[in-house]
């Protein structure tokens, strides 16, 4: 099984871009973020005929949404509001099989890394505190399960380009590495990317688009994630980023993270 997750920046954008993309490297399941489309306006009938009529959906106008197209039957899909606000940013399914996947589109954060003068960065920490919360509540880690997305978070120093310059820039700053590895050590979360890539390595999937030469400058953050619960740590069997998928025509500025299991 290969699962792909995608900030997409806009699916009705980048359709083209996802289209080809799931011609090229067959995902059985891709998960989006920031969809920016409503459920109608979904292009769920192109996502069909491309072989996804699997869809479980979740979005709004212009900002956020998540949505995950699959291959593979859902056996039930749901979502959660976090911190009470309805704003798309999670959609679950449990796959035929067993496999529960869920989606995430964690808060930016805004750019004052100071929850007590920015509501953003508050809203971003109060996120993963529920995380951690609902997880160690409502799920166990016995059970079979990958978390996906746009965490918003580079947890490493390899995940920067630059770890000294990054400290006090929001998505690599002390408060929320911590924040974030309460998460994964919640349910022992396993890293399906860094199983594979060493902790010494760079690694990146965002790039901004402030770059007149994002390629050159690569000047990157490792935002995007795939976690496996332990029972499927042994079937991990890959995992690669798509790197050129950042360049091209009108594209993301996410590329996509791609893991596949036995």
């Amino acid at each position: 099984m290969r699962i792909a997750t995608w900030n997409i920046n806009s699916v009705r954008l980048r359709l083209p871009t996802v289209l080809r993309f799931l011609q090229e490297q067959a995902p059985d399941v891709l998960c989006l973020q920031e969809t920016k489309t409503e459920d109608q306006h979904f292009p769920a009938e192109a996502l069909a005929e491309a072989g996804y009529a699997h869809q479980a959906i979740r979005g709004q106008k212009s900002y956020n949404g998540v949505a995950v197209v699959s291959r593979v039957p859902f056996a039930e899909s749901d979502s959660r509001d976090w911190c009470g606000k309805s704003d798309c940013r999670h959609q679950a399914v449990r796959l035929e099989g067993g496999i529960e996947v869920h989606n995430f589109y964690v808060p930016a954060g805004g750019d004052e890394p100071d929850p007590a003068v920015n509501d953003k960065f508050a809203h971003k920490l109060a996120f993963l505190d529920e995380m951690v919360e609902w997880f160690g509540s409502a799920r166990k880690s016995s059970e079979p399960m990958v978390l996906v997305g746009d965490l918003n978070i580079a947890p490493l120093e390899t995940d920067v380009w630059s770890h000294k310059q990054l400290l006090k820039v929001v998505s690599h700053t002390p408060v929320e590495v911590e924040a974030l590895a309460k998460v994964q050590d919640g349910l022992g979360w396993v890293d399906a990317v860094r199983h594979f890539v060493p902790e010494t390595e760079k690694l990146y999937s965002w790039w901004s688009y402030r770059s007149r030469d994002w390629e050159k400058a690569d000047k990157g953050r490792r935002l995007d994630h795939v976690w496996v619960t332990e029972p499927l740590k042994p079937r991990l069997k890959g995992a690669s980023i798509a790197k050129a998928l950042r360049g091209g025509e009108k594209p993301s500025d996410h590329a996509p993270v791609i893991v596949d299991l036995d």
